[in-house]
């Protein structure tokens, strides 16, 4: 059974970091990534990663601030969110894609993407 469980998230003055989990399990995944939506508007990229880790691409407004990585022999992705603004608020969902051919630029693109967490809330306080 294939599971993504996101774990980290919480209320968090501006200035202040939090750092997202993603638990994976039930088969191999290869690129994975992060997108978060904020009340009234659409699901929006912020960060991906490639399966051995050595690409990444980032939303502009995220970059700097927030680093993705991954640890494949615990199956985790992890998203170090420093500098938190209050326009970071939103639920943070870990998606994953089972296909060993997309390239890490299609990663912006929650299309791709063959699952999902259910997500994990982050408030951050002006």
């Amino acid at each position: 059974q294939v599971q993504l469980v996101e774990s980290g998230g919480g209320l968090v003055q501006a200035g202040g970091s939090l750092r997202l989990s993603c638990a994976a399990s039930g088969r191999l995944f290869y690129i994975m990534g992060w997108f978060r939506q904020a009340p009234g508007k659409e699901r929006e990229f912020v960060a991906t990663i490639s399966r051995n880790g050595d690409s990444t691409v980032y939303a502009d407004s995220v970059k700097g601030r927030f680093t993705i990585s991954r640890d494949n022999a615990n199956n985790m992705v992890f998203l170090q969110m420093n500098s938190l603004k209050p326009e970071d608020t939103a639920v943070y969902y870990c998606g994953a894609t089972y296909s060993p051919y997309r390239r890490i630029t299609e990663g912006r693109t929650s299309g791709i993407y063959n699952y999902w967490g259910q997500g994990t809330q982050v408030t951050v306080s002006s």
